[in-house]
């Protein structure tokens, strides 16, 4: 008999108060997370390129100095995945067959530190338990013009999907907002490339692709939670396996924006029945990197045949006394972008983030 499927909405609960993760971090959080106000819902709408450009200037901004970390707080952080030493790289980043790198094991003094060891090459694996307390974002470049504008409406009437948390000002490679000294053409550890709908490459510099009009959106990610889940001692099996996370495709349809249609794309946590109500309110707590699960148990219930076979990602072992929890994924824009046929994009990779400045209890 196959257990019920559940669905939960986002919960109205007051901001996760971290406390030190003692395996990764030294010293103290701070206590309370900075607030960015957004005017993008308020804007209006009356014209493509023009509209957008309105947008794009009351996009969410925050106040200068606070997006950085009190002065006295001082964190080191380490690849979670070191807690594992005999774990063993695996196949399945993006293209299932590609090996995924572990380049760096060595201490990050902070995110700057880890966007440099990117940047210089020096790490290129997915980023699922790096960087525990820091905000993580998907990526999504389009040329300006009808398809950029579709897409930010299309965050507007998705946000459970693709919350946004900031858009670059036109042309510009720089999130300087959310993370000093940033280039979103070196930073993320590896990209895609799309044309008309289809993927034509994956590289680890998009210099040579980004355009000179280019319109960049930075999406919240769930890996910005890992540290609050570790820290509750719900432990991740992809970091456990070395792994990157399952993704899969769903039956839930996006509500369309302008050009573009497509259906919801979740990722996938193995966790203990005993621990699946803690998961839940802890995730809630995150609307800015898709908050709580769209389901729990039961993946043919969300159009899922096949939990070991996900179209992202690595397979991750489901033990007998655990419950596959799903949540909304950033790659639901690729899906989208894909099934919609958009002429040019520049993605992130799967499982490949962008790593901000921003402690991630940060309320948009």
């Amino acid at each position: 008999m196959k257990p019920h499927a559940l669905t939960f909405t986002t919960l109205a609960t007051a901001p996760f108060k971290k406390q030190p993760y003692s395996r990764t971090t030294t010293g103290s959080v701070p206590s309370t997370p900075p607030t960015i106000m957004s005017n993008t819902e308020g804007s209006q709408m009356d014209g493509a390129e023009q509209s957008l450009r309105s947008l794009m200037m009351n996009s969410a901004q925050p106040q200068e100095g606070s997006l950085k970390p009190n002065n006295e707080s001082t964190r080191e952080y380490r690849d979670v995945r070191d807690m594992f030493p005999d774990a063993s790289p695996q196949d399945g980043v993006g293209a299932k067959s590609e090996t995924v790198s572990r380049a760096v094991s060595a201490s990050f003094s902070s995110p700057q530190e880890f966007r440099q060891a990117v940047r210089s090459g020096q790490f290129t694996g997915p980023t699922n338990g790096c960087c525990p307390g820091y905000m993580q974002c998907n990526l999504v470049v389009l040329e300006e013009g009808q398809a950029a504008y579709d897409f930010l409406l299309f965050c507007q009437r998705n946000k459970k999907a693709c919350p946004l948390i900031e858009v670059c000002d036109l042309g510009s490679p720089s999130a300087e907002a959310i993370a000093a000294g940033s280039d979103l053409r070196t930073d993320v550890p590896k990209y895609c490339i799309y044309r008309h709908g289809k993927l034509d490459a994956e590289v680890e510099d998009v210099r040579p692709y980004w355009p000179e009009k280019s319109v960049a959106f930075l999406i919240g990610c769930s890996f910005s939670y890992d540290g609050a889940l570790m820290e509750a001692g719900i432990p991740l099996r992809s970091v456990e396996q070395n792994k990157n996370v399952p993704m899969y495709k769903t039956n839930i349809p996006c509500r369309p924006a302008g050009s573009l249609h497509g259906n919801v794309v979740v990722s996938m946590k193995p966790i203990k029945a005993v621990d699946v109500a803690k998961e839940v309110e802890i995730t809630s707590k995150f609307p800015q990197a898709h908050g709580g699960p769209l389901c729990v148990g039961c993946p043919d219930a969300i159009g899922i045949n096949d939990v070991n076979n996900p179209e992202w990602g690595d397979s991750v072992e489901v033990l007998p006394d655990e419950i596959p929890v799903f949540h909304a994924c950033g790659i639901t824009p690729q899906a989208v972008l894909m099934a919609s046929g958009v002429s040019f994009a520049i993605t992130h990779s799967p499982g490949h983030m962008f790593v901000t400045d921003l402690p991630s209890e940060t309320v948009i």
